[in-house]
């Protein structure tokens, strides 16, 4: 799994919010997207790595501009019996 951070300029409010993430949706398969327009961020979980130029393409042509990408391996945390 790769956890995708995008710090993103122009959210203003919870419909912003909406748009990123149907945007993000509708251009690649995702496991999960969610995003807060008081961080000026959306992250992203996926089963593999999304091209940063298309992600933002797609973010950008939804008139909202990204400012800065960040991705890294993402393991899901909880309890395990095992101590792992």
């Amino acid at each position: 799994m790769t956890k995708i951070t995008l710090q993103i300029d122009g959210m203003q409010c919870g419909m912003c919010e909406s748009h990123v993430n149907d945007a993000v949706r509708n251009a690649f398969p995702v496991k999960k997207v969610t995003s807060s327009h008081s961080k000026g961020q959306t992250i992203i979980l996926a089963e593999r790595e999304i091209d940063q130029t298309k992600l933002k393409e797609a973010v950008d042509a939804m008139g909202y501009r990204v400012v800065s990408v960040k991705s890294e391996p993402y393991e899901k945390k909880g309890f395990s019996l095992f101590g792992k």
